[in-house]
């Protein structure tokens, strides 16, 4: 197994980066009276995956990484809340809101592996 010198190498980051693409395409068709509840929501929790997977990295102690790793997990729960909103309130198509709840569970298991291996 190769050793991973930068947080942008670990494939549960570049998973994590890809659904934030996802996520504000989409949201730029939500409503525009959604701008600053939803779609602000949303784009700020699907942000805060990267963001902490990138912190955790390099944290100097194992609780340290963990606990940045474990905000990753939570803000990723919180996206599939959103997901799941979205759909219930016809801003996403089902075939949409599945895509993005697929992405977020891949997202978790390369995570969760992540974890595991720290």
């Amino acid at each position: 197994m190769a050793l991973v010198k930068h947080w942008r190498e670990l494939i549960a980051w570049q998973k994590a980066h890809q659904l934030v693409i996802e996520v504000y395409k989409i949201t730029k068709l939500f409503p525009k009276d959604e701008l600053y509840a939803l779609v602000s929501q949303i784009r700020r929790a699907v942000v805060s995956i990267t963001a902490n997977i990138a912190e955790g990295f390099f944290r100097n102690t194992k609780p340290d990484r963990l606990h940045f790793y474990n905000m990753a997990e939570t803000s990723l729960e919180e996206v599939k809340y959103y997901i799941i909103l979205a759909k219930d309130l016809n801003y996403l198509s089902i075939e949409k809101s599945r895509e993005l709840y697929a992405l977020c569970n891949e997202v978790g298991k390369l995570l969760r592996r992540w974890i595991e291996s720290q």
